[in-house]
């Protein structure tokens, strides 16, 4: 008897150390969810039920893909067209929202209006944006500001750009960089580091410095679409080591490699 007390007492004292190392972990590293939020094999790419994963299991952001309807409707959605969530061959931009919204898939999914996944994220996440409108509509951008800023989600909003858009943006929203970019941009009259931040799968303790120095938000990247074959586990491991060691503590990443980062 006195020895199973024993044995359940240190059952106890492990788990409680296993928990405790995962929660260190996670002080460690903030997570931005990759494709809308936690997606696995039973929740679907920029879903509700993929953002509120997200949110019970403590990630910093969640990035989420901007597309727009053909009368103008903002919404998230990852792929181009509606192939692979509903065997649709069609464009997000060749249909109106009323039609989008209709769209059902075996999980039930649907897409989102970008109102709503903002307003689901306001005080729980903030947002990277992955901006995959071609062009330079202000008007449109000036929408997307005002919903920001309407679900406090501006002052902290993270974009992936495009050419196009970058000169409306600068200043506004912070943009993604490569090293190189940065470099030429800090040759420019209007550079300011808050307008950007560091952002790639391949970073080095030197360029992880050197953004430190620089006081530049640096933001690296594990996402299952650079990871082929049979050994794409270790290849997700190896990278997320690297980046680690790297001193990056700030990670865009698709669920099924958090585990390396103890999520």
């Amino acid at each position: 008897m006195k020895k199973l007390i024993v044995s359940i007492l240190f059952s106890n004292l492990l788990l409680a150390g296993i928990s405790s190392h995962a929660q260190s972990a996670r002080t460690n590293f903030r997570l931005i969810a990759h494709r809308g939020g936690i997606v696995d094999s039973t929740t679907d790419q920029n879903s509700l039920q993929a953002l509120n994963k997200a949110i019970k299991k403590g990630y910093w952001m969640v990035e989420i893909d901007l597309r727009m309807t053909k009368d103008s409707v903002l919404v998230t959605h990852h792929d181009k067209t509606f192939k692979n969530s509903f065997g649709l061959d069609a464009p997000v931009s060749s249909m109106t929202w009323e039609a989008v919204s209709k769209l059902r898939n075996a999980n039930g999914y649907r897409v989102l209006k970008l109102e709503e996944v903002l307003r689901h994220c306001k005080g729980k996440l903030g947002v990277m944006i992955d901006n995959k409108l071609s062009g330079n509509d202000t008007v449109v951008w000036m929408r997307l500001i005002s919903l920001l800023k309407k679900y406090d989600l501006y002052s902290s909003a993270l974009m992936i750009g495009t050419d196009e858009s970058t000169e409306f943006f600068t200043g506004k929203i912070k943009l993604s960089c490569t090293r190189q970019q940065l470099e030429d941009n800090m040759r420019r009259a209007y550079y300011k580091s808050s307008n950007y931040y560091l952002f790639s799968d391949n970073i080095s303790k030197d360029d992880n410095d050197w953004a430190s120095r620089h006081d530049i938000l640096v933001v690296g990247v594990i996402n299952a679409w650079a990871f082929h074959g049979a050994d794409a586990a270790s290849q997700a491991a190896a990278q997320a080591e690297r980046l680690k060691a790297a001193g990056v503590r700030n990670f865009q990443i698709d669920a099924e490699y958090a585990p390396l980062l103890g999520y």
